[in-house]
């Protein structure tokens, strides 16, 4: 009902919470990110972008429209399925959503609405490739998102951009390249440089639909230790900053921060980059969108 109403306003940009963990492999606290991000929204997002002088309020109905409320608490598939069916429910009234995790299993459901009509691209930033198959016993977990969205056709695999990636977990990964995804490994990306990488994001992703994915774990912990599966050696947050700021001029459909953990960091540190890169996505969204007009 509360949603209904919203809808009824006619929102052009949703930010919706979904405090989901369900589908952590390793730490979960992952559910309690939307609270902790929204606080610190309040304190250091807006009204304009300091670089661009960019007002997104001053072009469309922008909503919080809360977090998502889950009837099905203990299970992993009904909560996907109840993710997905909220969304295809903003599609219907063409709202374009931006989202803050819950564990990054959010991200399957939420490309099953986006890309119903026509496969998104992805520009993925993080630590892992998040294209494994199915772990212990279940194909909805937070290591597999990007694998089920390009196997059910909503992920557009060779316009895919996965940026940042490290660790231990490469050998699940095989996917990513068996598909076409584009694979920016941490080294690559200072090797390149991030001039090099952002031109890699145009080349992969194109005109077409492009969605935004982060995970607060390709920024390096020493900035973001809030979260569920750390991996050292990442980007700094302005070098994350960077790369959503060149998504503008990409047909954006859609965003997502997730990942943040707050009961890992009891200094909120995470959680203030998280509402920092979320305020990066709404404002390339924003431009992206008045770009389309």
């Amino acid at each position: 009902a509360k949603l209904q109403t919203l809808l009824d306003d006619e929102i052009d940009i949703g930010i919706v919470g979904v405090p989901f963990d369900l589908g952590v492999t390793n730490r979960p606290g992952a559910r309690h990110g939307p609270a902790q991000v929204r606080e610190h929204s309040l304190r250091t997002n807006g009204p304009i972008h300091h670089r661009t002088r960019f007002n997104p309020w001053e072009h469309w109905n922008i909503v919080d429209c809360g977090d998502l409320p889950f009837e099905s608490l203990y299970s992993l598939d009904a909560g996907i399925a109840e993710i997905e069916a909220y969304y295809h429910r903003l599609c219907d009234h063409t709202v374009a959503p931006i989202s803050v995790g819950g564990d990054h299993s959010i991200t399957y459901p939420i490309l099953k609405a986006l890309g119903r009509d026509e496969p998104v691209g992805l520009v993925h930033i993080d630590a892992h490739c998040d294209t494994m198959g199915e772990y212990a016993g279940s194909k909805f977990h937070h290591g597999g998102p990007f694998r089920m969205a390009a196997v059910d056709g909503v992920l557009d695999p060779e316009r895919t951009i996965q940026i940042g990636i490290r660790g231990p977990a490469e050998v699940v990964w095989a996917f990513s390249y068996d598909s076409g995804m584009r694979v920016v490994h941490i080294e690559e990306f200072h090797e390149l440089g991030i001039d090099a990488v952002i031109e890699e994001i145009h080349r992969v992703c194109g005109d077409g639909p492009t969605y935004i994915s982060f995970d607060v774990d390709g920024i390096d912990p020493a900035f973001t230790p809030g979260t569920g599966t750390p991996e050292v050696g990442g980007l700094t947050p302005l070098e994350g900053q960077m790369l959503v700021r060149a998504c503008a001029d990409l047909n954006l459909v859609g965003g997502d921060v997730v990942e943040v953990a707050p009961p890992f960091d009891p200094t909120g540190v995470t959680a203030l980059v998280g509402a920092n890169l979320l305020w990066e996505i709404l404002c390339v969204l924003a431009t992206s969108k008045l770009n389309q007009r």
